[in-house]
C-alpha cells in the first residue's frame, strides 16, 4: 500500500497562521526566561524509544535488500550497469550493495518527509512565514534584521514549527546541543560558520550555487562568498553538495 502523508486537520489562513506563529514565539520567550538553558531548545527524545520501530525498520530493508538482490528488475540492471572492480568485487555482495542503496533511497525520503512536516500547519511558504512572525530573537533579544540574520531551529522534533533565532541566539543554544549529541559533522560545520561570520542560509545558497540549482541570487560577491563557504565545508565534512544540503533539510537548517 503506498505511503500518505498526514493531512492537516484543517486549513489556516495566513492571518491565523501568524497569530499562531506570534503566539508559539511567546509561549517560547517565556520558557527562555523561566530557565535560559541551551539544552532547554533541545529536547531529544532518547533513541531506545524507537528501538523496536528502528529494528523493524532495519530488519525490513535487509530482508527487503536480500529479496531484491535475487532477482531481475531495475535494481539488478542498475548493478550491472555499474560494475565494479575486480578486486572490489570480491568484497562487496550484491545484497550488501543493495542494502547501501535501499539505506540512500530511505535517506532521501526521510529528509523530503522531515521537511513535508514544517508545511502540515503553514503550507510551502512555512520557512518565510516563520521568519516574518518574528521581529526579536527570544534567546538574546536582538533583533532580526534580514534573512541571512535568522537561523530556524526546531525545539522538539514533533511536529511543531521551527523558532527564528539569531547566529548568536543560535550558536549559543546549538554549541551545547553539539557537545551532548557529539555530532561530528554539526561540530566542524559550527567551527567553521562561526570562524566565517556565516549563516546556515549561505551555506545552502552555496551548495546548490555549485549544483547549478540557486534560483535566489544574491549579488556576485554574496554568492562567491557562499560558494566558498560550501567548499570548505565539503572538504572538512567528506560531504558532496546533495549530502550537505540533504543534512541541512534533516537538521532544519
Amino acid at each position: 500500500m503506498p505511503f500518505e502523508r498526514y493531512k492537516p486537520i484543517s486549513g489556516l489562513s495566513k492571518e491565523e497562521r501568524q497569530a499562531m506563529l506570534k503566539d508559539y514565539f511567546a509561549y517560547y520567550k517565556e520558557e527562555w526566561h523561566k530557565d535560559p538553558s541551551p539544552s532547554a531548545l533541545n529536547r531529544k527524545l532518547p533513541r531506545e524509544a524507537f528501538r523496536e520501530l528502528l529494528d523493524a525498520i532495519g530488519c525490513t530493508l535487509r530482508s527487503k535488500a536480500d529479496e531484491l538482490a535475487n532477482q531481475p528488475g531495475t535494481i539488478r540492471q542498475f548493478l550491472d550497469d555499474n560494475p565494479l572492480p575486480e578486486r572490489l568485487s570480491t568484497h562487496l555482495p550484491v545484497e550488501f550493495r543493495v542494502f547501501c542503496l535501499a539505506l540512500n533511497a530511505l535517506k532521501v525520503w526521510v529528509s523530503a518527509e522531515q521537511a513535508a512536516t514544517d508545511r502540515y500547519l503553514l503550507g510551502g511558504r512555512a520557512r518565510q512565514e516563520c521568519r516574518e512572525a518574528a521581529d526579536r530573537c527570544i534567546v538574546t533579544g536582538e533583533p532580526l534584521m534580514s534573512k541571512d540574520d535568522v537561523e530556524l531551529h526546531h525545539p522538539v522534533r514533533d511536529g511543531r514549527p521551527p523558532i527564528p533565532l539569531s547566529q548568536k541566539g543560535h550558536d549559543l543554544v546549538e554549541k551545547q546541543a553539539a557537545v551532548e549529541r557529539d555530532d561530528s559533522i554539526l561540530s566542524k560545520l559550527f567551527t567553521l560558520r562561526k570562524k566565517g561570520n556565516h549563516s546556515w542560509a549561505q551555506l545552502r545558497r552555496g551548495c546548490l550555487e555549485h549544483l547549478g540549482k540557486n534560483t535566489a541570487h544574491e549579488t556576485q560577491k554574496v554568492d562567491a562568498r557562499s560558494m566558498s563557504f560550501a567548499h570548505e565545508a565539503s572538504r572538512i565534512t567528506g560531504k558532496n553538495y546533495e549530502e550537505l544540503l540533504q543534512w541541512l533539510d534533516e537538521n532544519g537548517k
